[in-house]
């Protein structure tokens, strides 16, 4: 494989841009007055799909990706640290989203969970920039083109939230990434690029507006 796994950078790339403005929004929130019920709906809701993709996304890694790197690349690849630290973070998006609900109920941002997301932050560029270190030039040198594709087939098959994914890696593409998206992409990918973040962008203003 001699390009890049896109996708993969992408996702890392969106999950690191929410995770700054989130950890942000929640931290100026914190110990504040009550919210309106509907912004604390929302935000509270934003964080458990939040949750969600990145669940998915390191399962995807775990079940898809590490497997088929392993057969390819035989000892030249350790995944053990990396796996480990998929099993830190689930503890992390359970307190997650229990601090999403109580938002919703009380409408109120918790101390603890704005803690927590400045924690999943931190824990998360850390180790998203190990594993692009580590996996990607392995990705690269071992797995063809069309393992690849079969990576990126079964994860799709995973399913995904493509009303919550697609605008946000959207919003994160290079001109060149978007243009390869469209070319690449056809006629669904085209529809969901016109149809999908303009009721995001509303959705993104009553989250993080001030």
């Amino acid at each position: 494989m001699n390009k890049e796994p896109t996708g993969l950078l992408l996702a890392h790339r969106a999950m690191l841009r929410d995770l700054d403005r989130l950890a942000e929004l929640t931290a100026a929130l914190a110990g504040g007055g009550n919210l309106d019920r509907r912004r604390a709906a929302a935000i509270a809701a934003y964080l458990s799909d939040f949750c969600d993709s990145l669940h998915h996304h390191h399962r995807a890694e775990d079940d898809v990706l590490w497997p088929v790197l392993e057969r390819r690349a035989g000892v030249h690849v350790d995944l053990t640290e990396l796996t480990d630290d998929h099993g830190v973070l689930d503890p992390k998006l359970t307190r997650i989203r229990a601090g999403a609900r109580d938002l919703a109920r009380r409408q109120v941002v918790s101390p603890e969970l704005a803690a927590d997301l400045a924690d999943l932050r931190d824990t998360l560029t850390e180790h998203i920039a190990d594993e692009e270190r580590t996996i990607v030039p392995l990705i690269k040198q071992y797995l063809s083109d069309e393992d690849w594709a079969t990576v990126e087939s079964e994860v799709r098959k995973r399913g995904g939230k493509m009303s919550f994914e697609v605008p946000r890696i959207l919003a994160v593409c290079t001109e060149a990434e978007l243009a390869a998206a469209r070319r690449d992409g056809g006629i669904p990918l085209a529809l969901m690029i016109k149809l999908l973040p303009v009721p995001f962008r509303r959705r993104e203003r009553l989250v993080f507006s001030a």
